[in-house]
């Protein structure tokens, strides 16, 4: 049990619903494999997910995939949580010189209690925008290339979970941004940027509580997201509106700089 009351299954509905809000267009089921060959920056949407222990054995699934990943001109990463299939994958992936990168916090928050969130402050404004103007405007945040950008917007658009993308603003200048997915009494906050000139105002808590109480009134209980295990600014915000470790996943390739 997490500090949210979280059991064993409501994690893995969590992972399912992580899941289910990245999904782009461009994926494949192989033998338990789902592989996801998204050309943007999120690596969610551009990885493996063990889902299932198949009949192949992880080497030959793994020649198979990265076939696919060849010619989708992308390098091949695998994505390995709690829940990856069969048990013992990731020896098996460092065994065939997989190096291990990128750890991930997936923090979960309680949505129907006092929680710690705070109101907007006078003067800021949350402005809803299409999936192509929140990736336009996170991309080039970000300073992501116009094709990333383009994914994006694509796999937002056509995401099986409603996307829901705002810009936080004051005297019509973009101060921050960012997008939750709700699929239920589940809502997973995403792509939260704050503009480099407008950080150390409390800007990215604000707009998280404002996103978070909009998510609550149309239904979700239960709040979660994925952090960098190594971003200790993000880690302290997002603990400070009251997230509690969920649970931790990790990517493996073979020259994780490529990726």
């Amino acid at each position: 049990m997490s500090a949210v009351g979280a059991t064993a299954k409501h994690l893995a509905e969590i992972e399912d619903a992580g899941l289910n809000a990245s999904a782009p267009r461009q994926q494949l089921w192989m033998d338990g494999w789902l592989l996801r060959l998204s050309p943007g920056k999120a690596k969610r949407a551009r990885c493996i997910n063990a889902l299932a222990p198949g009949l192949a054995t992880p080497a030959e699934k793994l020649a198979r995939a990265q076939r696919c990943f060849d010619d989708a001109g992308l390098p091949l990463i695998v994505r390995v949580t709690p829940f990856s299939q069969p048990h013992g994958l990731d020896v098996a992936l460092a065994a065939a010189g997989l190096q291990r990168f990128d750890p991930t916090e997936v923090l979960l928050a309680d949505l129907t209690g006092p929680g710690r969130l705070v109101p907007l402050p006078a003067g800021l404004a949350l402005d809803p925008l299409d999936a192509e103007a929140f990736a336009r405007l996170v991309g080039g945040l970000r300073g992501s290339p116009a094709s990333q950008q383009r994914a994006q917007a694509e796999r937002l658009a056509a995401s099986p979970v409603p996307y829901r993308g705002f810009a936080l603003r004051a005297n019509g200048e973009m101060l921050a941004c960012g997008q939750f997915a709700r699929e239920s009494d589940l809502v997973g906050l995403y792509d939260v940027f704050t503009a480099p000139a407008a950080r150390h105002r409390g800007l990215a808590r604000a707009l998280c509580s404002a996103l978070l109480r909009q998510a609550a009134a149309e239904g979700a209980r239960t709040a979660y997201l994925q952090v960098d295990a190594g971003n200790a600014a993000a880690l302290a915000l997002y603990r400070g509106l009251g997230f509690r470790d969920g649970y931790r996943y990790h990517y493996r390739a073979s020259e994780p700089d490529r990726c």
